[in-house]
């Protein structure tokens, strides 16, 4: 169980911090809830049960394992899938899981793909920025969180880290 005051990763709503947990009666139940508000965002509130299978909740990585997530990004491999709509739900269930080798995949694989499309004159698909957006906010607002750095500082601390791993 987390404690008021925990920052954790909510599915898809990304980084949270727990300000409450409080007790909420729907009908004839009273359940307990995490409050949750966005570290990066609007003022929402999210209520999440705290004894519920189906919510996406855990605690974020160490900066020893943001590190070595990144040593490893550049052996990490996505395949392209042709399909639009199988690719489409191949990109939703990654996104769903949020496991973080398969995000840094997804994001290679549509970063690949974007820059071929565009040097060949054609328009990048939509839902596939979309998908690739999606997956850099979870990926990048959690490292941005764990190295207590700005988002914006992510991917040139990556960069960094890889051309310092190359070297040695």
């Amino acid at each position: 169980m987390y404690a008021v005051n925990d920052t954790v990763m909510y599915g898809q709503s990304g980084i949270c911090k727990i300000t409450e947990i409080c007790d909420k009666k729907f009908g004839r139940e009273t359940l307990k809830y995490y409050v949750l508000r966005p570290v990066y965002g609007d003022n929402t509130v999210i209520y999440c049960p705290v004894d519920s299978d189906k919510v996406h909740i855990r605690k974020l990585l160490s900066a020893d394992e943001v590190v070595a997530l990144v040593r490893e990004m550049p052996a990490q491999q996505g395949e392209w899938i042709e399909n639009d709509n199988l690719r489409k739900e191949v990109q939703t269930k990654i996104l769903r899981r949020g496991d973080h080798k398969e995000l840094i995949a997804l994001i290679k694989t549509l970063y690949q793909k974007r820059t071929e499309t565009e040097n060949s004159g054609r328009r990048f698909h939509r839902a596939d920025a979309e998908a690739m957006a999606q997956a850099e906010k979870l990926l990048y607002q959690e490292f941005a969180q764990v190295l207590d750095i700005a988002p914006d500082e992510v991917v040139p601390f990556i960069i960094g880290t890889i051309e310092k791993t190359a070297k040695q």
